[in-house]
């Protein structure tokens, strides 16, 4: 009989707040991390979804002792807050994973350098998290665009599931810079606006950055406080382009029929789905096409980047976070920023806070390469 695998535990740091509450309680007043922000000299400032340095170090400083606060970077100390809340509720054993989801980690070590800084390599990024915590077994590095988050999830509960694990702790993070920044200007992917996903308006991304952290395991036990069965898991390559997905959502569908069919429910059954809505136009009419495709289009839809922005490899593991505090919440957030439809295809946006049942989630994330993932939660 195949393992049942459960979220039980989550945390995440945000231009919002640096635990789940804050996040929580600043999404149902409808407040957005969004805001106008000069990242690069000589351009003009742009709207992104920062986290105020000033608070990160201050929150650094009063969380870890004074012997634990050297050479850590920006990024590090998000991912540090983040994760020591779970590292302290849930034990570490042999048997425990430790498993990092990022697209670009220690990417700004590379400025003004002629060599290769050891922190920038993932592996390095991991091992150095790992070895703070004590963790015993190598660090797995999901770095897969902007699915990774999502496809971390999927990772820990398939070896779990396959016994190479008992538990495991799924850490996701990634910060803004002139790279990234630089990246996205290069598609002209970039909004001038606060971003619209799925608005007949919308005219692009905003950048966002976090951290987040959960705690997966086979085994329950009776403090905790809720659970989250991971009931199905895809991840599918259109092998489209470059940067540009499928026009007929052919990776996003494959992934989330995938992901039912192992979950073994109905699409009906579905109460609500996270979607990636990154308000650009290929994205979003993607996603309408692959919901329809699907059947799904009647089903109560957001997407959170008109709070955080495209926080990258952290987005499918936040907005996972916020999916599953809505349905502890019993109470559906708004699509922010929605007003007119702005898709070929018609999907069920939430335009404000509404309460609704929720059991089954549907989480959804597609990104460059024509990479897209999807997985089922279960509220137990």
């Amino acid at each position: 009989m195949r393992k049942e695998i459960y979220i039980t535990d989550y945390n995440c740091i945000t231009p919002l707040g640096f635990d789940v509450s804050s996040n929580w309680n600043a999404l149902l007043k409808g407040k957005s991390g969004v805001a106008l922000h000069k990242i690069i000299e000589n351009q003009e400032p742009f709207y992104a979804s920062m986290i105020d340095s000033e608070k990160l170090e201050e929150e650094f400083y009063l969380c870890f002792d004074e012997t634990q606060k050297k050479n850590f970077t920006r990024l590090e100390k998000m991912f540090l807050l983040s994760l020591k809340p779970l590292v302290e509720r849930h034990s570490i054993s042999d048997e425990t994973a430790f498993i990092l989801s990022t697209t670009k980690g220690n990417i700004s070590l590379l400025k003004n350098k002629t060599a290769l800084p050891e922190g920038v390599f993932l592996s390095n990024l991991a091992q150095k998290l790992a070895d703070f915590f004590g963790f015993k077994t190598k660090p797995i590095v999901v770095s897969n665009a902007c699915v990774s988050g999502v496809m971390a999830i999927a990772v820990a509960k398939n070896m779990i599931q396959a016994g190479k694990y008992k538990d495991a702790f799924v850490i996701a993070g990634d910060e803004i810079s002139e790279f990234v920044v630089s990246g996205f200007n290069s598609f002209q992917a970039i909004g001038t606006e606060i971003c619209r996903p799925y608005d007949k308006n919308r005219d692009g991304i905003n950048i966002g950055e976090a951290a987040a952290a959960v705690y997966i395991t086979s085994e329950l036990n009776q403090n905790e406080k809720f659970s989250f069965k991971v009931l199905g898991d895809s991840a599918i390559n259109d092998a489209n382009h470059i940067s540009g997905p499928s026009r007929t959502g052919d990776g996003l569908f494959a992934s989330i029929k995938n992901a039912m069919t192992e979950a073994n429910i109905p699409v009906e059954k579905i109460d609500f789905i996270s979607a990636h809505g990154t308000a650009t136009i290929y994205n979003d009419e993607m996603e309408a096409i692959a919901f329809n495709r699907m059947e799904l289009q009647n089903v109560p839809l957001n997407s959170m980047k008109g709070y955080y922005g495209h926080c990258l490899g952290a987005s499918g593991l936040l907005e996972s976070i916020i999916s599953m505090e809505s349905a502890l919440k019993n109470t559906l957030i708004p699509s922010k920023n929605f007003e007119e439809t702005g898709t070929s295809q018609s999907l069920n946006i939430i335009k404000e806070n509404q309460p609704a049942e929720i059991k089954y989630i549907l989480k959804t994330a597609s990104g460059f390469g024509g990479c897209n993932a999807a997985i089922v939660l279960e509220k137990c």
